[in-house]
Formats: structure tokens, C-alpha cells, sequence
């Protein structure tokens, strides 16, 4: 069944499966000596417990780096298992050999990675200070065998929980995560790696980004954490602000836009974002930080419609376009909606891949009995690359053209 879907998934797309080259863009400035910067062709793995595999959900962390470089063909895998620990240990198979941590090390040379975001420490910080140098250790080991493969290491902190049963259990909790994340900013310095405070922005956020659990992340949570680590690589804010002014005889504008036309209040302008804005998040509610806004000041008192490519997009009073819009809609988000549904489905596919549910009867040592589905889980490169192709595709912002007119009285 599996080949069946595949190949008829697979007729539909092999015509655009050549063309899924990337666009040769300048690379985009970044505004610091210490900012990260990807180079051509780099793969990109995400490594950890649950952190990264529930991250498989929204795939912001990915959108966030990828939509960052549309001049460059990034591959990102997700090798994230919830329960996991730098032993491995959740990723034990009725198979010996492979141990866990052979699987393990299986798997991270099968993506072939440039770059390893590391994120440990949260299943073994239940330990507290007694399970600290076991830690140390096995992330030393981790971060050696990485690094003999060739590959960067990035390391990340822990988390802290919102709640884990009695006030008093989530305080000890966030202690024994807060030493763990000091250590690994220790072995980071030590290492001279790259690392990612996420324990310090999390623990002071007081939205509503975790599930109902107190220890995950929700979808408003991986959102946060997307901003977080484009700031901890140094990248500028994606926001793209644009300012019309229509006080003079002659509108101008500042930012990614340029005046085409202009009226009294009638303008025409054209913006073309520097980079995308992140997927809208579940909420609704995109932050003018990660976001496309429009401000628009000197308008005369009345309501005034903004649209893009003769699409009406927003109507507001010109004190509100005054204090600026951020655009919750458009082409843009339409983009980047179409990006995230790429990347979920690519991992999704991976994940099958790599972690069928029944592994031991197609890969393991029961595979006599259902191992000719191996070549089922193969053919699914075919799917995964096309994806990737069309991500590289679509990372590019497009040149849009607005129109902002004064609506009548007799239709305010």
C-alpha cells in the first residue's frame, strides 16, 4: 500500500522535481561580526528529546533558518525523541546489536550534517546535582563524536517548566534545569562552541506558551522560541516596518517600500520584504516583530482601505494606520503558510522513515517477515526531496503593489 500511494504521489511531481533549484539571491545582511551565517548546500540537524521532536508539529525552528537564506539550498532532518537522553537510552530497539547509542550515531551519520543543534539535559536534570557529572560527561562524548564527523556543534539549554504537580516539585524542577543549563553554558565556553540560552527568555515570558502539561511547548511557545534563536544568532529582528508619509504634496516612503503613485490620500506603493515574515501562529496574532506592518501618517480623519494586488486586505481609521497595522494576512503569510506546510510534511515523511511503527518487523530482527517494505521507506526520498525543492522555491519574497484609498461616506 505504501508503494501504491507513493508512486501515484510520485507521477504527479517528477516534472517539478528538476526545477527545485533555489534562486540565486544576494545573502542577506545580518548587522553583526558575530552573526551566524549559513553557507550553500549546508544539512542541518536537530538533535534531542522532545523539544525538537514536538517542534515536528509547526516546524517554526526550521521556517525561521531556512526562510533566513532563500540564496541558499539548506537541508534540515529532525532527529528529536521525546524521552531521550544523551545515553540514548530512548532509543533502544528489541534489536542488540544496534545498542541504542550505535542506533543513535546511525542515524546522525545517515543525514550527513554540517551543523548538530543539540538540545539535552531535560530528562537528565530529574536527577538533580547527583546526576550532573554523568551528564557533563555524556554530552562531552556526544559533542567529540560529533565533532569527528566533521560537523559544528550548537548547544542549547534546557527549558523551564510551567508547572510540574505542587509549587514546590516546579521550583525544584527549575533549579536542577537551571544547573543543567549552566553546565552545558559552561561546556559550551569550554568547547568553544556555539550556545543558545532558552532556559533565561522562556522562564521570562508570561504568555501562555505551554500545554496544558506545564512542560512542553505549545504552538504560541515554538513561535517564541524561533525568535529567540534567530536573536541568539545573531539575526536582526524579520519584521518588515513601512512608513508612508502623505503629509506633503508628494507621499514618501521608508523601508522595503517604494512610491508608485500618490494623491492626496490616494497612494500606490510597492514593498518587497528583505526576508519573509514568520507563519502566522495559531492564534492569530503575528507580532510586529516577526511580521510585515504598515504605518501610514498624514491621512485626513476617516476610514481608508489598504489592498494588495487589488485584493482588499485591511480597513481602519487613519489614527489607526497612524499607530501602524501589522499584517496578519496577504501574500506574504500566504507564503510562509505555504513553506510551513512544506516542512511539516517533509518531516512528517522522515519520521516514517527513519521511525516506522512497526520497525522491527521491516528493519529489525523480525524482518524476514515484512522487510520487503524497506524499499517503501526508501522511495519516500523521492517525496521528501520534491518538498525540499519546492521549499527552495518559495523562500524568496515577491515585489507586491499596494493601493490605500479613502472610503466614501455612504460606505463607512
Amino acid at each position: 500500500m505504501l508503494k501504491i500511494k507513493l508512486l501515484l504521489f510520485a507521477s504527479g511531481i517528477m516534472g517539478t522535481l528538476l526545477a527545485g533549484t533555489c534562486l540565486e539571491l544576494p545573502a542577506q545582511r545580518l548587522g553583526s561580526d558575530d552573526a551566524l551565517e549559513f553557507k550553500q548546500g549546508e544539512r542541518i540537524l536537530f538533535l534531542g528529546g522532545s523539544l525538537f521532536e514536538n517542534e515536528l508539529k509547526n516546524g517554526y525552528l526550521e521556517y525561521a533558518i531556512s526562510s533566513r537564506w532563500p540564496d541558499k539550498d539548506l537541508t534540515f532532518r529532525n532527529l528529536g525523541w521525546t524521552g531521550d537522553n544523551v545515553f540514548a537510552e530512548a532509543r533502544s530497539t528489541f534489536t542488540s546489536p544496534p545498542t541504542p547509542y550505535q542506533q543513535l550515531f546511525q542515524q546522525i551519520r545517515s543525514t550527513h550534517p554540517d551543523r548538530v543543534l543539540i538540545a539535552y539535559g531535560g530528562v537528565e536534570s530529574q536527577k538533580g546535582e547527583a546526576g550532573l557529572d554523568a551528564f557533563v560527561n555524556g554530552l562531552g562524548v556526544l559533542i567529540d563524536s560529533v565533532d569527528a564527523l566533521g560537523a559544528q556543534t550548537i548547544l542549547l539549554s534546557t527549558i523551564p517548566v510551567k508547572h510540574a504537580g505542587s509549587s514546590e516539585n516546579t521550583i525544584t524542577q527549575n533549579e536542577n534545569l537551571k544547573l543543567y543549563a549552566d553546565a552545558i553554558s559552561s561546556m559550551a565556553a569550554k568547547r568553544k562552541k556555539r550556545y543558545i540560552d532558552l532556559y533565561t527568555p522562556l522562564a521570562g515570558n508570561t504568555d501562555d506558551i505551554y500545554l496544558d502539561n506545564g512542560i512542553h511547548l505549545n504552538d504560541a511557545g515554538y513561535y517564541f522560541l524561533a525568535q529567540v534563536i534567530e536573536q541568539s544568532f545573531g539575526w536582526p529582528p524579520r519584521a518588515s516596518k513601512v512608513t508612508v508619509n502623505t503629509a506633503k504634496s508628494t507621499a514618501t516612503a521608508s523601508g522595503p517600500a517604494k512610491i508608485i503613485s500618490s494623491d492626496g490620500d490616494h497612494v500606490v506603493f510597492s514593498i518587497e520584504e528583505p526576508v519573509l515574515p514568520l507563519p502566522v501562529p495559531d492564534s492569530g496574532k503575528p507580532v510586529v516583530q516577526a511580521s510585515v506592518s504598515v504605518q501610514i501618517n498624514g491621512l485626513a480623519d476617516g476610514y481608508y482601505t489598504l489592498t494588495e494586488e487589488g485584493r482588499q486586505l485591511v480597513t481602519a481609521s487613519a489614527a489607526d494606520w497612524a499607530t501602524g497595522m501589522v499584517l496578519d494576512h496577504g501574500i506574504s503569510q500566504e507564503q510562509a503558510a505555504e513553506i510551513g506546510g512544506y516542512i511539516v510534511k517533509k518531516n512528517e515523511l522522515f519520521f516514517e522513515q527513519y521511525r516506522p511503527l512497526n520497525r522491527t518487523y521491516i528493519l529489525g530482527f523480525r524482518s524476514y517477515e515484512q522487510g520487503r517494505h524497506k524499499q517503501g521507506l526508501e522511495d519516500l526520498d523521492l517525496i521528501i526531496a520534491w518538498l525540499e525543492g519546492q521549499i527552495n522555491l518559495h523562500r524568496k519574497p515577491v515585489i507586491k503593489t499596494y493601493e490605500l484609498s479613502q472610503l466614501n461616506k455612504t460606505n463607512r
